[in-house]
């Protein structure tokens, strides 16, 4: 359940007034629930203690060091996708030996640099790659890399086809027909160490049957490889979804139930769909969640600016913009947006709108919010997850500040960008 609530009528997160914050720290501006981040990883860790996973954070869902570090400590491992993901793992005092390194275009360089870190497998996205990690681990006598080959079971998720990765029509994984034997040809390869296999089919899943269906599939290949070449864990990606949509009601009323839209995946559904699949198999269980950990956990706070009207449409124009968040400019994805302050009596039906120069860069359209004001705050929710993590300087705009509540304590954990920061490192003609 996350923190993210009422008291006298204005939002807070856990004990902060988020108005406080605002008058503080200025807008655009993200915040982030520490006790609900942590809530998240220990209910998962504990609907699934049966298998006593290792959990692998995903680091592109958010990678603030506050955030990687509060997880470090908890016991989280990290998936990993770039070099740069794996030194603010680092930073943040994680633990390579439980790390896993994914993404399909690994240069030589960072799987040196991962080979020097010590990272518990990388995960193979191409006979190609596998190839190249061998020749990197060859260059020094002795050194063995330890894979795992990312099997793409063909498997449609039933989400956004942006954020879909099991099915042949995408660029992510090995084809399962191929697997065994890309394993057998490495088996004796004295330069790797088979350690795992691992799948992943997308994000934002909201039903246990892909899921299931994959899993499904994929034990048998997993027993027999298990057993040939001693592999010692299984990864089953992460992908499960959150609720966008009435996300305020899922946090008073019990996790992922939403009144208004679609029932979705329970937790404990999500484990009974895999435990019995997976309790057997005597191999170390790996998960890589990253939107469930910390998507509701997170919210922009933005100003209104401006209001207008034309012929057909009401605008409300506020302060953040499709740089600082660009999911329902990239995917058309939904964000429940709410008054910060106490909401006022009546509704209109309005477009939130930002400033940048795009005709995409919409919020929302048609949204029924109560009347606002010029100066009034309006909380664009569940943005914890590929928020500022995907935030850019189009229009050369200063990315926002960070904070993170714990308690009725709060800090900044990522200072305002100033715009003499955006050309740092270029030089005039």
């Amino acid at each position: 359940m996350h923190r993210i609530q009422r008291k006298g009528g204005e939002l807070h997160v856990e004990g902060v007034s988020v108005e406080a914050l605002a008058d503080r720290y200025g807008t655009p501006l993200y915040v982030y629930s520490a006790g609900t981040i942590l809530d998240h990883y220990r209910r998962l860790r504990g609907v699934l203690r049966a298998l006593n996973p290792l959990i692998c954070y995903s680091v592109k869902a958010n990678s603030n060091l506050a955030i990687l570090s509060l997880l470090a400590r908890a016991g989280s491992g990290f998936d990993v996708v770039s070099g740069g993901e794996l030194e603010r793992v680092r930073k943040a005092g994680g633990k390579p030996a439980k790390c896993v390194y994914a993404g399909v275009g690994k240069t030589e360089e960072e799987i040196e640099a991962g080979l020097r870190a010590g990272v518990k497998a990388f995960h193979v996205e191409s006979e190609e790659e596998l190839h190249t990690i061998a020749m990197v681990a060859g260059r020094k006598r002795g050194r063995r890399a330890p894979v795992a080959l990312r099997v793409n079971p063909d498997v449609a998720a039933g989400g956004h086809a942006k954020i879909t990765t099991g099915t042949y029509a995408n660029k992510f994984g090995i084809p399962f027909e191929q697997v065994a034997a890309i394993y057998r040809g490495a088996s004796g390869d004295r330069r790797l160490h088979l350690r795992g296999i691992q799948m992943h089919i997308g994000s934002q899943i909201t039903q246990a049957a892909p899921f299931r269906a994959a899993v499904r599939k994929m034990v048998p290949l997993v027993e027999r490889l298990r057993d040939r070449h001693g592999l010692e864990y299984f990864d089953i990606g992460g992908g499960v979804g959150i609720v966008y949509q009435d996300a305020l009601a899922s946090g008073r009323d019990g996790w992922w139930k939403t009144p208004k839209a679609q029932r979705f995946l329970t937790l404990n559904e999500y484990a009974l769909s895999l435990v019995s699949l997976l309790r057997n198999l005597k191999m170390q269980i790996l998960l890589e969640p990253g939107r469930f950990l910390v998507g509701n956990a997170g919210m922009l706070v933005t100003e209104v600016l401006y209001r207008k009207r034309t012929g057909q449409k009401h605008f409300t124009v506020v302060d953040a913009g499709m740089n600082d968040l660009i999911r329902p400019t990239l995917y058309e994805a939904f964000h429940q947006i709410e008054p910060v302050g106490k909401p006022r009596p009546g509704a209109i039906s309005t477009d939130v709108v930002g400033p940048v120069c795009e005709s995409g860069d919409v919020f929302g359209h048609d949204r029924t919010l109560p009347p606002v004001e010029r100066g009034d705050r309006l909380a664009i929710l569940s943005a914890g997850a590929y928020g500022f993590s995907m935030a850019s300087n189009y229009n050369t705009r200063p990315r926002p500040a960070e904070i993170l509540v714990s308690g009725n304590r709060a800090r900044v954990v990522r200072s305002r960008e100033r715009a003499a920061d955006l050309w740092r490192g270029e030089r005039r003609s």
